[in-house]
């Protein structure tokens, strides 16, 4: 089922010829008497069912569609709900799917076919089978693509991923240039024969996925508003090396290629113009060495660019040019509520004259009206003192930063991206000097800019098994530390290993290992092996190592100064670890003893502080290659 372009929705006259209800390139926004001005009147579609599509089974785009009673099964795809453009031409729209069934790979398991490249294992059987469009092609149930789109108390039955076959029952568009709405959220889901790495893929390169270096691909996010996706209820899922998105206290869930997040997010749509065909560097304060780099949602022969990225409020960030900046930038404030704000460093080469004010533009009556202009100040600080009508920007030539406060003044509906008023935007003129260069301003904006990371808003708590669906798979929660902490003129080294908030903490010099059972999550025991000058880490380490059990979870920190060659490294190589990572005085590992090598295997190297804070999915299983 194919909902995509609109109807006209006007008289033909003699500017638009084209008959009423004609099809045009509007997206699809059902209102009363097909007039925007009035209530909107949501699709409704019940008990459709979408069987053996090699593609998709439905793709929907426009303002309000909303699915009931559905089943989507055997599909490429089973669901796309797309919004209506930059962002939904209808603000304030949402699409919906709810009580509804998806099945990856069902019993019909189809006839093979000398013919058919599209035959190979899948299913929980892991058998031959007809498959949608190849071996290896990306099944997923639900795709999330911009938003907002709300998918309540829906089951998601036999997705299981293959090693070669990313299948998934939350997935998202491939090669996707366009935005991510923080506020698509997901609640009341159910997993039948959907095994815990098999529930949500981020992505990553290779076969259809191309280099995952579009604008979408890195930007993706989701509000799990219950915990029934990830146990962790309230948390956002967002793409694992997007730390414009990160804080410390964020968990990784290697299997798929995501971390679980808490925060207040929104996004900015930064149009460019003159020139139109550049990329941008966009750097979290918090994080300087991670930034991330968007080359805009529109082609380059446009005669503007539009980067579309998703922020975390109240913090700081600066963008950086490959060219000269853009002579006009117009940041748009999406998914802002009232008084929410960011602070933005622009960078510009010397000899910049700016001019700045502020408007809210309406989209559906296409008026514009000027709401505030912005004077220069000489003091950074006094830009927090703006207020509707004026506001200051803070210009530094010596780094080539220009730095203002963003803020929204005006209240905003549930699933509007805008305020009641329109879009509240800042628009900044440039007067550059000709000939200038590249404007990145990174060397001379970092250290002096960087922020302490801060956790703004706790993380929610990881739901006990009690209050977890009846199934026997469930997520670890493991967090390692090994790094000096100095109060005042005391340098101390400090070790510890936490297993879903049990902590254990080593209290001797050298490797402290503890052992968990990848069947039940339980933890076995807990050993230390002391560090010795002349004879390193002693040789019981490998003894020990090498009695345990298979499928078994190995958690290793260091304490004190590590030995970090010698026969005793060649047992973490047993355990996954990458044999050219150069050992470092504070090691974490989270490491398995078994025949294959989980996703989930990481090691942490560094000289003063070695992290890892993780979720693995117990039991441990491997999965069939292809």
């Amino acid at each position: 089922m194919m909902l995509d372009h609109g109807v006209k929705t006007t008289e033909a006259n003699a500017k638009d010829k084209r008959p009423y209800l004609s099809l045009v390139g509007a997206r699809y926004s059902p209102h009363q008497d097909a007039d925007p001005f009035k209530p909107r009147a949501p699709a409704l579609v019940h008990h459709f069912v979408a069987y053996k599509n090699q593609d998709h089974g439905a793709w929907l785009r426009g303002g309000d569609v909303w699915l009931d009673d559905c089943q989507f099964a055997d599909n490429g795809i089973g669901l796309t709900l797309a919004s209506g453009g930059t962002f939904p031409d209808d603000d304030g729209s949402r699409q919906e799917v709810k009580n509804s069934l998806f099945v990856g790979e069902s019993a019909n398991r189809g006839m093979p076919d000398l013919n058919d490249q599209s035959w190979g294992p899948g299913g929980p059987d892991h058998l031959g089978r007809s498959l949608p469009r190849g071996v290896d092609f990306p099944i997923r149930g639900m795709q999330i693509y911009d938003g907002p789109i709300n998918i309540q108390n829906c089951t998601f039955r036999k997705f299981i991923a293959l090693d070669g076959r990313h299948t998934s029952a939350f997935g998202f568009r491939l090669n996707n240039s366009w935005q991510s709405c923080p506020n698509n959220n997901v609640t009341d889901i159910t997993f039948d024969d959907v095994p815990i790495t098999s529930r949500v893929f981020f992505g990553e390169p290779g076969p259809w996925f191309n280099k995952m270096e579009m604008d979408g691909d890195k930007t993706t996010i989701f509000h799990d508003i219950d915990g029934s996706v990830s146990e962790y209820p309230g948390a956002f899922l967002v793409k694992e090396d997007n730390w414009l998105l990160r804080h410390p206290d964020c968990i990784d869930i290697p299997d798929w290629r995501a971390a679980i997040c808490s925060g207040h997010y929104a996004q900015i749509y930064v149009q460019t113009r003159n020139p139109a065909n550049l990329n941008m560097k966009m750097v979290k304060d918090e994080y300087p060495d991670k930034p991330l780099e968007l080359v805009g949602a529109l082609g380059k022969r446009n005669h503007y660019q539009q980067f579309q990225p998703v922020v975390m409020l109240e913090k700081g960030y600066t963008m950086h040019w490959d060219q000269a900046a853009p002579a006009e930038v117009t940041i748009w404030l999406i998914n802002f509520n009232r008084n929410d704000w960011m602070n933005v460093g622009i960078c510009y080469p010397k000899g910049t004259e700016f001019t700045i004010i502020s408007d809210i533009h309406n989209r559906l009556t296409k008026e514009t009206r000027k709401t505030g202009v912005f004077m220069r100040t000489s003091q950074r600080e006094k830009m927090g003192h703006s207020h509707q009508t004026r506001g200051y920007y803070y210009w530094e030539e010596d780094t080539g930063l220009l730095f203002l406060k963003i803020k929204a003044h005006n209240e905003k509906e549930d699933f509007a991206f805008c305020s009641v008023k329109g879009c509240e935007r800042v628009k900044i003129k440039a007067l550059i000097p000709p000939g200038s260069g590249p404007s990145d301003c990174m060397a001379e904006a970092y250290p002096k800019y960087t922020e302490m990371p801060v956790v703004d808003v706790p993380m929610p708590k990881k739901l006990p098994r009690s209050k977890l669906p009846h199934t026997p798979e469930h997520f670890l929660e493991v967090k390692l530390e090994s790094y000096n902490t100095r109060f005042f003129h005391i340098k101390e080294d400090f070790s510890y290993t936490e297993v879903n908030s049990k902590k254990i903490y080593q209290s001797e010099d050298g490797i402290h290992v503890t052992v968990i059972d990848g069947h039940s999550g339980k933890i076995l025991e807990t050993k230390g092996f002391r560090n010795s000058i002349l004879m390193g880490i002693p040789a019981q380490l490998e003894n020990y190592i090498t009695n345990l059990k298979d499928e078994s979870v190995v958690l290793i920190t260091s304490k004190g100064k590590l030995v970090t060659r010698g026969p005793w490294t060649k047992i973490l190589e047993t355990l996954g670890a990458d044999q050219t990572v150069k050992l470092k005085d504070k090691l974490a590992f989270v490491g398995f003893k078994g025949s294959f090598r989980p996703d989930w295997v990481r090691m942490s190297v560094d000289e003063e502080r070695a992290k890892l804070h993780q979720v693995l999915p117990i039991p441990v299983v491997k999965m069939m290659k292809l």
